[in-house]
């Protein structure tokens, strides 16, 4: 016996459609179906793969230094040249 557990959509109209591979052919098998009804899924910084607690880390800490935009716009001045920057996945501590 095996055990497949899967996540699906009841449609607009009521009905359950499933299409599950078993991975038996031109045989006859005994099929069990559990249904429960789940919430929405959290989508929580962690399961979005932000590190734990990165917000809550660096929350407000641009504050003492805020980007301001004036009528003047961003000055082509504060460019860097970023070539290279990206490259590496930066390790975020």
């Amino acid at each position: 016996m095996e055990s497949i557990k899967i996540r699906s959509r009841v449609g607009s109209d009521g009905i359950l459609r499933l299409d599950v591979p078993v991975g038996f052919c031109d045989e006859e098998i005994e099929v069990t179906v559990m249904v429960e009804k789940v919430g929405p899924v959290v989508k929580s910084p962690e399961n979005l793969g932000w590190p734990a607690g990165f917000f809550d880390r660096t929350w407000g800490s641009c504050a003492d230094d805020p980007i301001v935009i004036d009528d003047e716009g961003i000055s082509e001045e504060l460019d860097d040249n970023l070539d290279g920057v990206f490259d590496e996945k930066a390790e975020i501590v």
